[in-house]
């Protein structure tokens, strides 16, 4: 069999499993957010008011001296998602040990929402993130048009580094997410 004849087939065996991905990273978003508003019901009000929001179920992170964190996530306007995201994250500084996380990063407008779509959205190393408790979004705002939330899952990180978080975006294809 010829290699232009085998990968079509290739394309209709791998397709569905890609897929089932993007349907496993949606349901894990929503597992998320729903954790985020048991922790803080506060937290409703930049779900009701954000032009936009991705959502990072799981981020791991690590380091020694250099460090390094990434994870995908999912795009959702309206509360629907509309596309899958993909962080990375460099860091030097003092810095031990190793942890996973989920983010939510809410986007205060279209401006903002929109920066983030062309998938080449950076957060600097001064962007600060809220760690998710009982009560912090009462009083958290954005900050150059993001509110960022963070909740650990596992993990023990000693950190005094310097880095930013950077993202990619692809929207969901036709497939009726």
């Amino acid at each position: 069999m010829r290699l232009s004849s085998l990968l079509p087939a290739l394309a209709v065996l791998v397709a569905p499993a890609a897929l089932a991905g993007d349907d496993t990273l949606v349901s894990d978003a929503r597992g998320v957010m729903q954790t985020f508003r048991k922790k803080d019901p506060h937290i409703e009000k930049f779900f009701s008011s954000a032009a936009g929001y991705a959502v990072f179920p799981t981020i791991a992170k690590g380091g020694f001296v250099v460090g390094g964190a990434g994870g995908d996530g999912v795009l959702f306007v309206g509360g629907h998602p509309v596309g899958k995201s993909s962080m990375g994250q460099a860091s030097v500084g003092f810095q031990l040990g190793g942890q996973t996380y989920s983010e939510i990063i809410f986007f205060e407008n279209a401006s903002t929402l929109n920066a983030f779509k062309k998938g080449n959205f950076a957060l600097a190393a001064q962007a600060s993130a809220v760690a998710l408790s009982a009560g912090a979004a009462a009083t958290a705002n954005y900050e150059n048009g993001v509110a960022i939330f963070t909740a650990t899952k596992t993990g023990l990180m000693y950190e005094a580094s310097v880095g930013g978080q950077k993202f990619g975006y692809q929207p969901f294809g036709a497939h009726g997410k």
